[in-house]
């Protein structure tokens, strides 16, 4: 790829990475700076699309009416949003570039974490509203769909499974830092009553402590205005230019269609159980004695998938990414199928092997998550591949919508999650057969 269409200060004037001197003496360092803010600005993304998930389990406790399906609602709606929002960010890399889709992209973050910041200080807040500000915060999983494309413009083919892994898997993390850290940022005030009062929340065993439930929106906003501002000021776009209807191309190959099942099946996963797995534990098991507290152990899900994610790119590099993507069907497809054991008739004995089971379901998606990206920009030229890689990220983005929507079903239906994981198993047996029939048998046509 020689790049050397000259667009202004924004713009770089040559981008050459598959040329070995250009990419030691020029490409490298600027990739890697690229790299480096676009990957923190993709954290604070998922931060703010995943704070809902961390929020809704509090709200009954702090005097909020809703529903078993209503929360579960709440939990979907960042990923109907996100999927949206990534089908329109697929297309603005090519168009926009690098600079003005991530500076902007993050400062409108601001909107879902300041309206947030004020609901939850108010129980009287209607659900509607809610919904709005859940909607809102799926802008955060948008941003994927521009922020990983604009990686692929940057890398070299050799390094792109190592860079995308580094970055997706980071952001990735975003989900665990803001299930793990709202416990925690809650239980005081940071200012004295600057920020808000305490709410009252009443907990399992009926005491009452004090709350602060608008420090989980609180930290995050002084860091979306700081590195929405640096990367305004530092970053610059790669000259790759394609206008809306160029773009639809990628829509011709059927690569495009088998690759966004498996994203799906990957991703599709890893977001959507991460946003439902504390209202899961709290729907299975937070009817017997001592009840775990959701938040206590929801954040090992999605910290397990974005730590193997990040580990799982240069493995992905060095042996190709459809072996990998092979192997973690497999292990997603027998992961499911091993939940269902410690679904039923719930025990304390039997949280702990459910909480293992579930985390390797999270470990293969992980996995999954670095191959597949690994295998799209194998399969297609730079701009194509920054497009699949958005489109099949858009797709799976709907993770969190499809699996909220089930697990409500579910539960309404069967007073069970059993049915979810029997569809889930199913279909990622097939992705399974379809990746090692494409892409990863001994003769495949296209192997990557």
């Amino acid at each position: 790829m020689s790049i050397t269409m000259p667009r202004g200060k924004s713009w770089l004037n040559r981008w050459e990475p598959e040329d070995e001197e250009f990419w030691k003496t020029t490409g490298k360092k600027t990739a890697n700076i690229a790299l480096a803010i676009t990957t923190a600005n993709l954290f604070l993304a998922f931060i703010t699309w995943f704070v809902v998930s961390a929020l809704v389990v509090k709200l009954p406790q702090i005097g909020f009416q809703l529903s078993t399906a209503e929360l579960f609602w709440l939990t979907a709606v960042p990923g109907l949003a996100a999927g949206t929002w990534r089908l329109v960010h697929m297309f603005l890399t090519p168009m926009l570039g690098t600079r003005l889709v991530v500076s902007v992209a993050t400062f409108l973050l601001l909107i879902p974490l300041i309206g947030w910041y004020f609901a939850v200080q108010d129980p009287n807040t209607s659900f509607w509203v809610l919904m709005f500000l859940a909607f809102c915060a799926g802008m955060g999983g948008g941003n994927f769909s521009s922020f990983m494309p604009s990686t692929t413009m940057f890398f070299p083919k050799r390094k792109l499974g190592t860079a995308l892994a580094i970055q997706a898997g980071i952001g990735n993390l975003g989900v665990s830092v803001v299930q793990f850290l709202t416990p925690w940022i809650i239980g005081f005030a940071l200012a004295g009553s600057l920020f808000g009062a305490p709410q009252n929340l009443t907990k399992a065993s009926g005491s009452v402590v004090p709350v602060y439930l608008q420090n989980a929106l609180t930290i995050y906003i002084p860091l979306v205005v700081v590195f929405g501002g640096l990367a305004w000021i530092v970053l610059r776009s790669v000259p790759i230019k394609a206008n809306f209807r160029e773009q639809f191309d990628i829509f011709k190959s059927g690569h495009t269609w088998a690759l966004t099942s498996l994203y799906l099946m990957t991703f599709g996963a890893f977001s959507g159980l991460s946003g439902t797995f504390p209202l899961l534990i709290k729907q299975v098991y937070g009817g017997i004695p001592n009840p775990p507290d959701p938040l206590g152990f929801a954040f090992l899900g999605p910290l397990v998938g974005a730590l193997v994610r990040v580990a799982c790119g240069p493995l992905a590099d060095r042996w190709g990414g459809a072996k990998l993507t092979t192997l973690a069907g497999i292990g997603m497809t027998l992961s499911s199928v091993l939940v269902m054991f410690f679904t039923a008739n719930p025990t304390a004995e039997m949280f702990v092997p459910f909480v293992a089971s579930m985390l390797g379901i999270f470990f293969f998606a992980g996995m999954g998550n670095a191959s597949t990206f690994k295998q799209m920009p194998m399969l297609f030229p730079p701009r194509q591949g920054s497009g699949v890689v958005g489109f099949t990220a858009a797709i799976a983005a709907f993770g969190p919508f499809i699996y909220g929507l089930m697990f409500a079903w579910a539960f309404a239906q069967f007073k069970s999650p059993n049915f979810v994981f029997i569809c889930s198993a199913l279909f990622f047996g097939f992705n399974t057969v379809l990746n090692w029939w494409l892409y990863s048998r001994t003769g495949s046509k296209n192997p990557c």
